[in-house]
């Protein structure tokens, strides 16, 4: 890849490449900062316009459009409590707690350079380690991929607050919604209630705008500070502040990349499970878990920097194998295609001057977040400024755009207020929702890879720890669960006896 160096610069530094790749940028930040709309959206409208791009000008869009939607999660969810992105939920309380604390742009400025760092990391893994990380995946089958999404469930419930049985509560909820829809195995309709509309399931992304913004507007609490109480500041302050916080937490931000681009490398994982998993390491070794959740910037670092490490990771299998590492690099391998791209173990002798392109948009990428982003937070930081009852109405409607654009579907908008409904009668009753999100999320290829698992052991339940990276995740699992029993135990009020 060396050798291939010079082409790759001369292909990234044309006039159009540099063009579009800004262009692109701007486009993700929007798109990722309008709740509801995900980066893998933002992606999917993209590839009309790459038919009139080369190769690598298209890619350098998908590239850019993505690292900075998944950073742009990150503004409604610290204004608004909204997440932007499935992957800005892990940490949405956190951020929302410290805007209400007067420290939204600190907030914002932790998520924006963690995120820039954790994609130069994965970056570099990509490049140094493709190959071998790529075969390493291989080795993961349908066992390995129960157990990987039973510990992502698992930390939810570790890190969903002081309960833990409130959060297995929430995560059986999300469970429940989940298995609405028709049956994985047989397409047996369940809990539809006769609904046409919910044979295929309950959307996520109104059920997660629903379960954060509806619920946030029915508990009609001030979710908007007053121009006293938030005082916009300058960029430099927000890079000093963010980089104070980052030299107080190195090992959090060390541990993310790691963990963030391990799981990104793992076909079907994605930035989701990599920011839930590395949040609850980061409350397992912290010296003040009782933060998490209530405000805590370690929190922020772990799962930010995972975020965009996984991103970069993804593309490890998609470039070597052709397997989509996410949704995102399943858009990638057809774009691939079109261009005449054959994704496979020769791609780096076929094309190593087009490789070598995408590898510097993603240094690119990284290194253009930081500027835009900082100019998005100084100004999405007057949000805070505008009155509540002028802005709740602008919230709703962004959310009911955000809902109805998914699947064009009037539908979306019933699963959005219901959602909503529970959420708060969730919250109001100290049931957290966040891992009722995720168990959203996580639900159908729970199910799936178990009932797949099931078949290929002849509903043997040793087949599940019969590879060994399988027994190895389900004894971390089998710990994490030890651990939240634990705390169950600890907090169990003693007798006194007289």
């Amino acid at each position: 890849m060396i050798e291939a160096l010079p082409q790759a610069l001369a292909l990234i530094l044309t006039p159009q490449t540099v063009l579009v790749g800004i262009g692109a940028a701007l486009f993700g930040l929007f798109v990722g900062a309008m709740p509801g709309l995900s980066a893998t959206m933002a992606v999917a409208l993209l590839v009309p316009v790459s038919f009139f791009l080369d190769p690598v000008s298209a890619l350098t869009a998908v590239v850019m459009t993505t690292a900075m939607a998944i950073f742009a999660g990150d503004i409604p969810a610290a204004l608004m409590r909204i997440p932007g992105t499935p992957a800005s939920a892990a940490y949405v309380a956190d951020a929302y707690a410290l805007t209400k604390q007067g420290r939204a742009e600190l907030a914002l400025g932790i998520c924006l350079v963690a995120s820039a760092i954790g994609g130069l990391f994965g970056t570099a893994v990509l490049v140094l380690l493709a190959p071998w990380l790529a075969e390493f995946a291989l080795r993961f089958s349908g066992v390995e991929y129960f157990w990987l999404v039973a510990l992502g469930l698992s930390c939810a419930v570790l890190v969903a607050g002081p309960d833990p049985l409130k959060g297995a509560v929430g995560l059986l909820v999300g469970l429940f919604i989940a298995t609405i829809g028709q049956d994985v195995t047989s397409g047996y309709p369940r809990f539809t209630a006769g609904i046409p509309n919910l044979l295929s399931g309950v959307s996520f992304i109104p059920a997660m705008v629903g379960m954060f913004a509806i619920a946030e507007i029915l508990r009609n609490l001030p979710t908007i500070r007053t121009a006293a109480e938030v005082q916009t500041r300058r960029l430099g302050s927000i890079l000093r502040g963010t980089g104070a916080v980052l030299r107080r937490h190195p090992v959090n931000l060390v541990r993310g990349n790691v963990i963030g681009t391990a799981i990104g490398i793992l076909p079907g994982a994605g930035a989701d499970i990599a920011a839930w998993i590395s949040y609850a390491v980061g409350k397992r070794f912290s010296k003040e878990p009782e933060k998490f959740g209530r405000g805590s910037e370690e929190g922020l670092v772990d799962a930010g920097a995972a975020n965009n490490a996984a991103i970069a990771g993804a593309w490890v299998p998609a470039l070597v194998f052709g397997i989509p590492g996410d949704s995102v690099t399943a858009i990638v391998i057809g774009l691939l295609l079109m261009k005449g791209i054959q994704p496979g173990p020769d791609i780096f002798l076929m094309n190593p001057g087009q490789i070598g392109a995408v590898f510097l948009a993603f240094v690119l990428a990284n290194l253009v977040m930081i500027p835009i982003g900082l100019v998005a937070i100084r100004l999405c930081a007057k949000v805070l400024l505008v009155p509540r009852p002028v802005l709740t109405p602008l919230i709703l409607l962004f959310c009911m755009v955000g809902s109805f654009a998914i699947d064009n579907d009037p539908f979306a908008l019933v699963i959005m207020a219901v959602m909503g409904v529970l959420a708060w009668a969730m919250e109001e009753n100290g049931i957290p929702i966040a891992p009722a999100i995720l168990g959203i999320v996580l639900g159908d290829p729970f199910e799936k890879h178990f009932m797949t698992t099931m078949m290929k052991g002849d509903g043997s339940l040793a087949y599940f720890v019969s590879r060994p990276i399988a027994a190895v995740l389900a004894a971390i699992t089998a710990l994490v669960w030890l651990a939240i029993l634990w705390g169950l135990v600890r907090r169990k009020p003693r007798t006194v006896t007289a």
